[in-house]
């Protein structure tokens, strides 16, 4: 009797076995989540330092009146050249791979160099450039967290010229200036970690011309009148710390 309900009871679990399958829902194989690619935002508030050199080609011409007649004669042409050091403060914004921006830079210097007088050769003739500051907008494009960029604004400078005789070594008059001209530039930044950025950048400054007064050391009174030409190219690598603007990603 056991026997007999025992195989009735098989039979009837495996009768129900294939109804019972066709009635559970078919199994679904899920897609393996898409990769998600990583973009790094330029934007936001920044603030940084940099250091490097640069170089300030300088043409004296001396400006003579003699009976009423006005006459320049060219003393010549040096370079002054030396380090820079500074800081920059900016914001940029960026809207697919392209970036806008703005920033100001100051830099200590101490650009300096000589030539002796084509016109007078007992004198020579000194320029030193003690600072330069730039305001600048910017515009870029990006790829990814390599960001290049070109620049252009105002740029000012603060500067010391003196006359030196040639013989002795000892300054005889001096002027100082603080000029004012345009800058143009370039750059190349990559960014390292989330928030950190270090660059390399090319500017060339346009200075003009200016006229300058020369008063005789030590007791003053005018000296001479020249004409100073000069342009500026300073070379600098940067370090920056961004506010805002964070790694984000995109699938």
């Amino acid at each position: 009797m056991r026997g007999l309900l025992l195989g009735a009871t098989t039979s009837l679990a495996l009768g129900l076995a294939p109804a019972i399958a066709a009635d559970l829902p078919a199994r679904t194989f899920t897609k393996a989540p898409a990769m998600i690619a990583t973009i790094y935002d330029w934007s936001g508030f920044y603030l940084g330092l940099n250091a490097g050199g640069g170089t300030a080609r300088t043409c004296w011409t001396n400006q003579v009146t003699a009976g009423g007649v006005a006459a320049t004669n060219a003393e010549g042409c040096h370079d002054a050249t030396g380090a820079l050091a500074g800081g920059q403060i900016g914001y940029r914004w960026q809207t697919g791979s392209w970036m806008l921006g703005v920033e100001g830079q100051g830099n200590w210097a101490n650009l300096k160099g000589s030539n002796t007088s084509q016109l007078v050769p007992a004198v020579t003739n000194q320029t030193k450039v003690n600072g330069v500051g730039t305001l600048t907008g910017q515009i870029g494009y990006a790829w990814n967290n390599v960001l290049w960029y070109v620049k252009g604004g105002a740029a000012v400078a603060g500067e010391k010229y003196s006359g030196i005789a040639t013989a002795t070594g000892a300054p005889f008059d001096q002027a100082s200036a603080t000029r004012w001209g345009a800058t143009v530039g370039t750059g190349v930044e990559v960014g390292f970690a989330k928030n950190w950025s270090v660059g390399a950048e090319y500017e060339h400054v346009f200075m003009g011309n200016k006229n300058l007064n020369f008063s005789g050391l030590p007791a003053g009174g005018a000296t001479r009148t020249d004409t100073v030409g000069q342009d500026v190219d300073m070379a600098k690598v940067r370090v920056n710390y961004r506010w805002g603007g964070p790694v984000v990603s995109k699938h």
